[in-house]
């Protein structure tokens, strides 16, 4: 665990001993429950800790322990795979062009080179994209607009419209769904020619 958990100087003498025997009880069979669902060692120490912090800070008596600490495990291992790094630009082109030698998007789009063929290319691939954006629902083209091309964080969009920030996850994660397989129909063209 990145950060050692700590338990107040201020506490009474009963309720560190308390903190403390649940800790003990509980780690490893909490530590077996987040391995399960997570796929790395440090998410799940992560975790464990969140968990224990939060049992650490909680003022309200709990009744059934094992249900309430298993309860805020599943509630923060969902909360971890909702906030992972949403798809992105990069994702459009795929990692299987460049196991399979194939056209590398990435390659050229942000080449300074003065070379034609990849001038033309990177046309291509930007007028596709325009057109593959225009055909999206205005939401979606909006948001992978801010959030993509302009570099806007989702909380800050979500300021600016209102709307939640998983809400905005979602309609980018449609329109990047749709923007790779718009781009694809380029790539085979691409290849095939």
């Amino acid at each position: 665990m990145k950060d050692t958990l700590t338990i107040a100087p201020g506490m009474t003498a009963d309720r560190k001993r308390n903190i403390t025997q649940v800790i003990t009880d509980y780690s490893k069979r909490l530590m077996g429950f987040i391995r399960k669902r997570v796929n790395n060692e440090a998410d799940a120490e992560d975790i464990l800790q969140d968990v224990f912090y939060q049992f650490v800070g909680n003022t309200q008596p709990i009744e059934q322990m094992t249900a309430w600490l298993f309860t805020v495990a599943r509630n923060k291992i969902i909360d971890r795979q909702r906030k992972k790094k949403p798809e992105a630009l990069e994702d459009l082109f795929g990692e299987e062009e460049n196991e399979e030698g194939g056209l590398n998007w990435s390659e050229f789009l942000f080449d300074a080179s003065d070379n034609p063929e990849k001038d033309y290319l990177r046309t291509l691939f930007w007028e596709e994209l325009n057109n593959a954006l225009s055909e999206l629902p205005e939401e979606q083209r909006q948001v992978f607009i801010l959030n993509e091309l302009e570099g806007v964080p989702f909380k800050e969009i979500a300021e600016r419209t209102g709307e939640t920030v998983n809400t905005l996850l979602s309609r980018k994660r449609y329109a990047v769904l749709h923007l790779r397989n718009r781009l694809s129909v380029l790539k085979d063209e691409l290849l095939n020619y």
